[in-house]
């Protein structure tokens, strides 16, 4: 299979394009022939033109690649080896939601031939891949595993907006069902992986290894969390203390905050959904959730006293909210914990403004039920601004600009701590 696809004999296929599987599809393509899959047409004709839906890479990314994009079967069925990148997201009662990755399996196993790969990159509990995909991929196809064809587990790393840690510079996880599919798997994923991979010893340490490494951080996120909350009732700020403590060598360095995205704020529940499924209930993990999840209404909250004690009356005053996205300098509005801020202020009966320079307007109305605030209606007199989101933009803003925005005696939200070493003279300043 390494050398029919070396020798473009053969044809590697990524279903799912999106903040994951486009790269990787871009990448593999620069010395393979692949097929990019995915079952929304207007964003294959969007790539098909060089454009990422999703903004993150720019057209020349598209260039020199031997790479096919559709949302055919008939196509598809031209591959003989398929990496699946979709999302696997929770429902609303934070239970993980496998239609995305077992329509996937469908897809596959409706192209799937005798002597075939296909790898996992989607975000699974331990044992999914084998527990619910193969036997969807064995009823389509008519074929049986191990012996009709191969499968293997490779967790994504991408980071949206994070242009350091990029797919080729990032060490791989990579698992097969047996010693000759791991071998096949490491060598092609090898041939795009300048950092090297690593080759777990099953599909299952590998599904977990992935899940716990954003598992760690909800949890260590949550205790800062949780600190700023106590720090804050001792009128101590919580960046300080950190900055403090961070001088000993081998503290870890976390930091409070809105904890949204297609990862933190949801692969937790894949595994303590499986430990419960097991007969065990994951304390700590499902604890630090709770405070994470909690944190946009607490934010709101705290907004709405420091007005009050300001003398502001609630329903008559405006919030402006700066930053919709789930984090800094990007589109990805996936899972943004800004929304329960909004919401929150809004049970309040704030009239909330909200500005992005990133997010689509009509995404957020469509995913979250509100737009952004043109630019060109920002007004002059909001009672509180709270900058929820350190996009560049916001990053050299002052107090005289702020001033600029608001009306007398205003308070001044900073989620992530961006103003606090500068002086602010007449605004009422906060940070977690």
């Amino acid at each position: 299979m390494y050398d029919k696809l070396l020798r473009k004999e053969a044809k590697l296929a990524v279903i799912g394009l999106g903040y994951v599987g486009l790269p990787i599809a871009l990448e593999f393509a620069k010395q393979l022939s692949v097929i990019g899959f995915d079952i929304n047409a207007g964003r294959v004709e969007m790539m098909r033109n060089h454009q990422d839906p999703s903004g993150e890479l720019d057209s020349a990314a598209f260039e020199g690649c031997d790479i096919t994009f559709t949302d055919s079967l008939d196509v598809l069925r031209e591959a003989q080896f398929f990496i699946v990148a979709v999302p696997t997201p929770i429902d609303e009662h934070a239970q993980p939601d496998l239609r995305p990755l077992l329509g996937a399996s469908g897809s596959v196993g409706k192209v799937l031939k005798k002597g075939d790969y296909v790898v996992f990159e989607s975000t699974v509990y331990p044992g999914c891949t084998e527990e619910d995909c193969i036997p969807v991929m064995e009823k389509f196809s008519g074929l049986q595993f191990p012996g009709d064809f191969k499968v293997g587990y490779s967790p994504e790393r991408i980071n949206p907006g994070d242009k350091e840690h990029t797919l080729t510079r990032i060490i791989k996880v990579v698992s097969g069902c047996d010693a000759e599919s791991l071998d096949v798997v490491a060598k092609v994923y090898e041939l795009v992986v300048k950092a090297g991979v690593h080759r777990a010893s099953s599909i299952r340490v590998a599904e977990a290894a992935k899940i716990i490494e954003n598992t760690q951080r909800d949890v260590n996120i949550a205790l800062m969390n949780e600190l700023s909350m106590i720090f804050d009732r001792m009128n101590i700020n919580t960046y300080e203390v950190l900055e403090a403590a961070g001088t000993k060598w081998n503290f870890l360095k976390f930091s409070p905050g809105l904890v949204g995205g297609h990862c933190i704020g949801v692969d937790p529940y894949y595994l303590t959904y499986k430990a419960k499924e097991l007969g065990y209930d994951a304390k700590v993990i499902l604890s630090g959730r709770t405070t994470n999840d909690n944190m946009g209404a607490y934010i709101a909250r705290k907004t709405v006293q420091m007005m009050i004690k300001r003398g502001k009356d609630v329903a008559k005053s405006r919030v402006l909210v700066m930053g919709a996205t789930f984090k800094e300098n990007v589109e990805d509005i996936r899972n943004s914990k800004v929304a329960d801020v909004i919401q929150e202020l809004k049970n309040f009966s704030v009239n909330v403004d909200i500005v992005d320079p990133h997010a689509s307007s009509d995404e957020l109305h469509h995913e979250y039920g509100f737009r952004l605030t043109p630019a060109d209606k920002i007004r002059q007199d909001y009672d509180a601004v709270i900058v929820a989101v350190s996009h560049l933009p916001y990053v050299d803003k002052d107090e005289a600009y702020f001033q600029s925005i608001t009306a007398d005696n205003a308070v001044l939200v900073d989620i992530k701590g961006l103003y606090r070493t500068k002086p602010m003279q007449e605004l009422h300043y906060w940070s977690l």
